[in-house]
C-alpha cells in the first residue's frame, strides 16, 4: 500500500500542478524497466486476479508517468533536464551484468527477475541526486520519496519474517537488494523527519 500511495502522490502532483519539477525522468524510466522485466510471468503464470491487476497497475502507471514527462505538452516543460543528468544507463547495464553472474536459476525469467531486483535497489539514485542538487523539495515530491522508501523498509520486514517462517523461501537476492536500497534512503529520511518535526520545508544539503 505504501508503494501504491507513492505512485498516487506522484500522479497527483503531475495531474494537479501540470508539473514534474523535482521529479527525475531517469528514475521513472528505470522503474518502468523494473516492472516490465519483473512481471514477465504475466504471460506464463496466473496467481490471482489481485496479483495480475496489481502488476498491470504498476506497469501502466510507470509508463504513464514516463509518457507525461516526455510527451505531455505542459508537464514536459517543467522537467529539470539540467539537474537530471545522472547516467542511468550505467545502472541498467551494471544490474544486467550482475544478474547474469548472480542469480538463483539460469533461466530467462529468473535472470530478468534478478535484474529487476538489482535495478530497483539503485533506481532511486537519479532522484536523490536531483533533489540534492535542487536543494528545496516541495511537499508532494518529498512525500513521494518518503513513501517509496517506506515501502522498501516494510518489504525488508516481510522478507525477514518469511525467512524464519517459510522453509521454501529462497529470495535472498531480494533481501540484500532491499537492505541496499533502504541504506540509500537513510540520509533522505533523516532530513524528512527533521523538516516534519520543525514543521518546515524539506531541504537537502547541496
Amino acid at each position: 500500500m505504501t508503494h501504491l500511495i507513492s505512485i498516487l502522490i506522484l500522479l497527483l502532483k503531475i495531474y494537479a500542478t501540470k508539473s514534474c519539477s523535482g521529479i527525475s525522468l531517469k528514475t521513472q524510466e528505470l522503474y518502468a524497466l523494473v516492472f516490465l522485466t519483473r512481471y514477465l510471468d504475466l504471460f506464463t503464470d496466473f496467481v490471482s486476479v489481485y496479483n495480475t491487476v496489481m502488476k498491470l497497475v504498476f506497469i501502466a502507471s510507470s509508463l504513464a508517468i514516463v509518457w507525461c514527462m516526455r510527451k505531455h505538452p505542459l508537464v514536459r516543460r517543467s522537467y529539470d533536464k539540467d539537474l537530471d543528468t545522472f547516467r542511468h544507463h550505467f545502472l541498467a547495464l551494471a544490474s544486467f551484468v550482475l544478474a547474469l553472474l548472480v542469480h538463483e536459476k539460469f533461466t530467462f525469467e529468473e535472470i530478468f527477475w534478478a535484474f529487476s531486483i538489482y535495478l530497483e535497489a539503485v533506481a532511486i539514485l537519479p532522484q536523490l541526486v536531483l533533489l540534492q542538487r535542487s536543494g528545496n523539495v516541495d511537499n508532494l515530491t518529498g512525500q513521494y520519496v518518503f513513501f517509496l522508501g517506506a515501502y522498501r523498509a516494510f518489504y525488508i520486514l516481510n522478507w525477514i519474517y518469511r525467512y524464519f517462517t517459510d522453509p521454501h523461501f529462497t529470495r535472498w537476492i531480494a533481501c540484500i537488494s532491499g537492505l541496499v536500497q533502504t541504506a540509500l534512503y537513510a540520509d533522505f529520511f533523516y532530513y524528512y523527519f527533521i523538516s516534519w518535526k520543525n514543521n518546515a520545508k524539506l531541504q537537502l544539503p547541496a
